[in-house]
């Protein structure tokens, strides 16, 4: 008697936790994929020991020849815009000596530290800037228009003082950014694109327009030009080449 009694209360014990038990394990988050583990890995890691990207391009850069007497080497520095479109760089700049020096995600405080490596050293005639969307986005922190203006004077300055002309590039028309929504930046590339232009007009250096060509009626990117409202399609690419070209020749050139 004893021992069906004491079978009937394990039994009711186990009935009971049950329910707890599943509602523990359902609890618990689930794993987080190793690719993205990994990737995640990675970007702290970057963060902590190389914020501004300086392992990126240092291998590219020491085996990259010093330019020759008559080379018009131009560099494209920036972000994930300009990484992007370094890959199309063959077909849309055939045979010019044009280099890409784009990270992904970096603003121009980023931009500023790594300026003389990945820029100056390259010994180019011409550098095409296109940074401060990221900051807006506030990829590493809050930011204010003054900070990405002094950013890109500080950029402006150093290329100047190495005999490189500059081309500030218009940051692109952006209604939303997909990783940051609500932050409602047009009007805010707007003001800093209007900076710009000025600027680059008191310092004698250029201005290079994208957004009045590619922006549509809310002041983004349409589909056509941008797969994700920021970043560009082919055809976006090539009407910023259509652009880029009389832009750097002006700044070889002397002209603006």
């Amino acid at each position: 008697m004893h021992r069906s009694r004491h079978i009937i209360a394990i039994r009711t014990l186990v009935l009971i936790a049950m329910p707890f038990a599943a509602r523990g394990a359902a609890a618990q988050p689930a794993a987080t994929p190793p690719s993205q583990a990994a990737r995640d890995s990675a970007k702290l890691d970057q963060l902590q020991n190389d914020w501004a990207g300086l392992r990126r391009y240092r291998d590219a850069n020491a085996a990259l020849a010093a330019p020759r007497a008559d080379e018009r080497r131009v560099v494209f520095y920036g972000n994930s815009i300009t990484a992007g479109w370094a890959k199309h760089f063959a077909t849309m700049f055939p045979g010019k000596p044009y280099v890409g020096r784009g990270i992904g995600g970096q603003t121009t405080p980023q931009l500023l530290v790594r300026f003389h490596q990945d820029v100056v050293a390259l010994q180019p005639k011409a550098v095409v800037i296109l940074a401060g969307t990221n900051d807006i986005a506030g990829n590493t922190g809050p930011s204010t228009l003054e900070m990405i203006e002094n950013n890109l004077e500080a950029m402006t300055e150093i290329a100047k003082a190495h005999g490189i002309r500059v081309v500030l590039s218009s940051v692109l028309p952006v209604y939303d950014y997909p990783w940051q929504r609500g932050r409602e930046p047009a009007p805010k590339i707007i003001a800093l694109n209007a900076w710009m232009k000025k600027y680059a007009r008191d310092v004698g250096e250029t201005y290079l327009d994208y957004h009045s060509a590619m922006a549509d009626a809310r002041a983004g990117l349409p589909p056509a030009l941008a797969y994700d409202g920021v970043h560009p399609t082919t055809a976006g690419y090539e009407m910023m080449a259509s652009l880029a070209e009389p832009a750097i020749a002006r700044a070889l050139s002397g002209a603006r």
